[in-house]
């Protein structure tokens, strides 16, 4: 009972923390705390005024604690799977601060995303029971082979995301004349086989939220264009129905 109340907790606030990465990027708090990872040292007081990357750093230690002692006292594919998602999250979370400060490549943003979403979707199964270990392992191969693209989608997105460092515009896309309106174009040509594929599959609630996610992207683009440093609450609300999507595939497919 206890393991499934830390995996309850532990997706609830795996979830979290990816919105509120996108709320980091909507209002500009990417590097709030510079490059100093994890912590610094007025932490604690920068959450309680406000400051959503240092309240994003708390929630995914939280994260981090719960996965921990889910590995303890439940030590199965899943808890090792997700704790290994938990520590790339973690180290590659550094990464994506230097990806900002222009020091590394944008890969590494859409590398964090996938094993972000990868950290959600091991405790989500895990607290649900909603599927076997081999049909969640089924799941995340899914995620990464044909027709599917899941991954590709997310990964993309996080590109964009390090390629315009949180505050560059992202232009006219009709006409690609750059790296980040042609990872923008690629975002958006994974996202259309996404879309074709959850069609073949008849996989209609996920196509559902997957069309609301790509409305709310087309509003991210248009925001973005209009704002680069703080697009808004739009991109929280992209990665809450990025979520939508996750969970609906998991539980309708």
């Amino acid at each position: 009972m206890i393991d499934q109340i830390l995996a309850y907790l532990a997706t609830a606030l795996a979830g979290l923390t990816i919105v509120l990465g996108g709320i980091v990027e909507g209002y500009g708090y990417g590097l709030s705390l510079g490059t100093n990872w994890p912590y610094t040292n007025d932490i604690m007081q920068l959450a309680v005024k406000g400051d959503p990357e240092a309240i994003h750093r708390i929630v995914a230690t939280l994260v981090g604690i719960f996965s921990l002692v889910l590995l303890i006292i439940d030590f199965n594919v899943i808890t090792i799977v997700g704790f290994i998602a938990v520590i790339f999250t973690a180290l590659l979370g550094m990464a994506t601060l230097y990806v900002l400060a222009g020091k590394l490549p944008s890969i590494f943003q859409g590398f964090h995303d996938i094993a972000a979403y990868t950290t959600f979707v091991s405790y989500l199964v895990l607290a649900t029971n909603h599927v076997s270990p081999d049909k969640y392992l089924g799941f995340l191969i899914k995620a990464i082979t044909p027709p599917h693209f899941l991954y590709f989608v997310i990964f993309m997105g996080g590109v964009v995301t390090g390629t315009r460092r949180m505050r560059l515009s992202i232009g006219d896309v009709r006409k690609p004349k750059d790296r980040l309106q042609w990872a923008w174009v690629i975002h958006g040509i994974f996202a259309v086989i996404f879309f074709i594929a959850l069609i073949l599959r008849r996989y209609w609630i996920p196509l559902v939220f997957a069309i609301i996610e790509s409305a709310i992207g087309l509003f991210v683009y248009y925001q973005i264009n209009k704002n680069p440093t703080k697009p808004g609450i739009s991109v929280g609300l992209h990665q809450l129905f990025s979520l939508a999507v996750v969970v609906s595939l998991i539980f309708f497919s």
